[in-house]
């Protein structure tokens, strides 16, 4: 389901003041439950004070928007259009350590990190989106510093934190466009692209392949 569609900006080609776009995964509603509380035993144990992200709110961000260079339409529809054109995989995600990442505008973001191959994973789609988007004329930077992770809230510690946490996954069947609204921790999915499933092995019949084996010669005992 996509959103729907507003007006954004007097001048298609460009970004509207306060608005902004990514490329994200989101969560399934067990994988969000399970962070939400995940993030709500941290904000206890380390006397976190700050304000979670909302339940509905939890995504991983994916790629950035790249910057405009020669767009031939409308921001929007370079977006949408690049978005299409992506072929890659579905995986399954996995979350399994918590961190928490330096100040930004003197919040710490607490995040869930993935894990190895989760991280492989969701680069690679990564890259295939901003490629993607560079031939729709929209260039991303720094597309292999990837660290995947998920933020689950925002406050203050006096202590830094880094540990491991009981293994959080989902099925990554999809990834989406989601426009973002400066200020007002507000998200808002433009478009949606599903994944493909991975090809499934035929079962082998073994009686069948046996039956079909060439015959062997007779054996002789004579010299």
């Amino acid at each position: 389901m996509e959103a729907a569609v507003i007006s954004i900006s007097s001048n298609p080609f460009e970004l509207a003041a306060g608005i902004s776009y990514f490329f994200a995964l989101l969560p399934d509603e067990q994988a969000r439950s399970a962070i939400a509380g995940v993030g709500e035993r941290f904000r206890k144990s380390h006397r976190v004070s700050g304000s979670p992200v909302g339940v509905d709110s939890l995504h991983l961000r994916l790629c950035p928007m790249g910057k405009p260079e020669r767009l031939r339409q409308p921001l929007e529809d370079a977006l949408l259009a690049a978005a299409g054109e992506v072929r890659a995989q579905s995986f399954v995600a996995t979350l399994d350590s918590a961190m928490r990442f330096s100040a930004r505008d003197g919040q710490f973001p607490f995040v869930l990190c993935a894990d190895g191959l989760t991280t492989a994973a969701a680069l690679e789609l990564r890259k295939a989106v901003a490629a993607a988007q560079l031939r729709a004329g929209l260039q991303v930077s720094g597309v292999s510093s990837f660290l995947p992770h998920v933020a689950m809230l925002h406050g203050h510690a006096v202590d830094a934190i880094e540990e491991s946490v009981a293994a959080i996954q989902w099925r990554v069947s999809e990834f989406v466009l989601i426009r973002s609204f400066f200020g007002q921790c507000r998200y808002e999915v433009v478009g949606r692209w599903p994944l493909a499933l991975a090809a499934v092995p035929e079962p082998v019949d073994l009686l069948a392949e046996m039956a079909n084996l060439p015959e062997l010669p007779a054996w002789s005992d004579e010299e």
